[in-house]
């Protein structure tokens, strides 16, 4: 294999001794193996750091960084790397036998493509030629009824992408380790939400990435409301530190705290029939379009639930909808009181 195409597979760790055996065995049964692998471990109190050591498989190297967060785990493993092509993965996901192949597909392609004596004359040669970045796609590991309907109130579906849109997850991504280096590497400041930045950074730089929806990883959604709230309250508070989807936190806040006590307030208290008629159709209209994505994602969860699953599901999409919600008001503005008192972080 020529070295322009040997990959690194990065990876960080926190505590992850239940989750890493399977994470270990499906890298084991990838149809195309990484050339190294390199894990960081934060400060793990648990037997992470010995299983990783006992791994035999393949070729694994363990940095160790008490401390370190998952920007700066990144960092210090794309650092440590010695192949061009680095593949990023999460700790707590499953990967499909054939993630690794499709993932580094396109730059096998491209790297396939025979530049002509003198490629400026060629218009798009270059860009034919080179890969910098692709996103793989990730699916959930639902193992009850409540993490089925997480899944299909949170968790877009393929049909949902937009390949000309899509930012990947750094679960499920691959990148030359110059692009890396050229946008600074994973923003360190940030606990969450780190590798939004860091695909906006790319996007900036390099455009678009390419797209691979065979690259499939799996992983467990959350398992309870309190669990799900804490995680959507660090997502928020993420994007308020980073300064990301000032619109999209605005619109929320004006259809809980604006547009929903207006209708309710119509309902109940308007003087005329037809107008509380009027207001509480609109109240419906909005709440069947606020939860059609996430029942129409359920929808295909439907031949492997009971009639009584099925209406618990139901019933808990709005619920875990509002929680989510209620989570981001609550974190979005924590986020910005730290931006202000931290302006030089970034």
């Amino acid at each position: 294999m020529s070295d322009a195409l040997r990959v690194a597979l990065i990876f960080t760790v926190l505590n992850e001794a239940a989750a890493l055996p399977g994470l270990l065995d499906s890298l084991a049964a990838q149809t195309r193996l990484p050339d190294e692998i390199i894990v960081c471990d934060g400060g793990s109190r648990d037997n992470t750091v010995a299983l990783l050591r006992a791994e035999r498989r393949f070729p694994l190297h363990v940095i160790e960084a008490p401390g370190a967060n998952i920007s700066r785990g990144r960092n210090l493993a794309i650092a440590a790397a010695s192949h061009p092509v680095i593949a990023c993965v999460d700790a707590g996901v499953c990967i499909a036998p054939d993630w690794l192949e499709h993932l580094t597909e396109p730059f096998t392609r491209a790297a396939a493509v025979q530049l002509p004596p003198n490629p400026s004359t060629v218009p798009n040669a270059v860009a034919l030629h080179e890969t910098t970045w692709v996103g793989g796609f990730f699916l959930p590991d639902a193992h009850n009824l409540f993490e089925v309907a997480m899944s299909a109130t949170v968790l877009p579906a393929l049909a949902d992408i937009n390949p000309a849109t899509f930012l990947p997850s750094s679960r499920s991504v691959a990148f030359l380790k110059s692009a890396w280096e050229q946008v600074g590497g994973y923003p360190e400041w940030l606990d969450y939400c780190e590798d939004l930045i860091f695909d906006l950074k790319l996007r900036a730089a390099f455009g678009q990435c390419l797209f691979a929806p065979n690259a499939v990883v799996y992983f467990r959604p959350r398992s309870s409301l309190r669990s799900f709230y804490k995680q959507y309250y660090l997502y928020a508070r993420g994007d308020g530190k980073a300064d990301l989807w000032l619109k999209r936190h605005l619109a929320r806040y004006a259809v809980y705290l604006v547009a929903l006590p207006i209708l309710l307030d119509g309902i109940i208290a308007a003087p005329d029939a037809w107008l509380r008629a009027l207001s509480a159709i609109f109240l419906l209209i909005g709440i069947a379009s606020y939860a059609r994505a996430p029942y129409r994602r359920l929808a295909a969860s439907w031949s492997r639930l009971s009639r009584i699953e099925q209406a618990r599901a139901a019933l808990l999409v709005p619920v875990i909808r509002v929680v989510g919600d209620v989570a981001k008001m609550l974190g979005y503005p924590a986020g910005i009181l730290w931006r202000l008192r931290h302006p030089l972080s970034r």
